[in-house]
């Protein structure tokens, strides 16, 4: 099974994301995001890590295509920092946005390849707020719009979190 988990800012999209695995031994789970020096990020990641079961490997990477490729379950919290992550540690802000795009489609084109096995990725759901003020935050939404429209496509779920409450389209 794959799920791609949406919703807004403590929306509980994680923590479903996490449910859906809940009897599950030996789950993967990928943190994909940067590693940023703040107490309050560091604070967030403790409260991530302190409800994972012991028997969850938790992987620190941005290389997608390496995380996903196993016959394990696997987990990914979530792909809007993972969409940071790669394009801050690539230095690529500047770039246009076609040639930003086809590069992100790369990744993304690669990341489904590997998906060998049940999958929930998580991720943001950017296209419900206002635009961005800065040129680099509507960026940011249009290219992670089209990354989960991507990794949409490819699932055989989407679940929408609101308030906590869970929409299955």
């Amino acid at each position: 099974m794959r799920v791609l988990v949406t919703g807004g800012v403590r929306s509980g999209k994680s923590r479903h994301a996490e449910a859906l695995y809940a009897d599950v031994e030996g789950v993967r789970y990928v943190a994909a995001g940067p590693a940023v020096d703040d107490a309050d990020w560091a604070e967030r990641v403790q409260r991530h890590q302190d409800r994972r079961p012991a028997s969850w490997e938790t992987v620190e990477t941005r290389d997608l295509a390496v995380a996903l490729d196993t016959a394990q379950p696997v987990l990914v919290d979530c792909l809007g920092t993972w969409l940071t992550g790669v394009i801050d540690e690539a230095g690529r802000w500047d770039d246009g946005q076609d040639e930003l795009a086809a590069w992100l489609d790369g990744l993304v084109d690669e990341a489904v390849a590997a998906m060998r096995g049940d999958v929930v990725l998580v991720t943001n759901e950017v296209g419900l707020g206002v635009v961005p003020e800065h040129r680099s935050g509507r960026l940011f939404r249009d290219l992670l719009g089209s990354v989960n429209q991507r990794f949409g496509t490819v699932c055989d779920e989407v679940h929408l979190v609101v308030a906590g409450r869970v929409l299955r389209i």
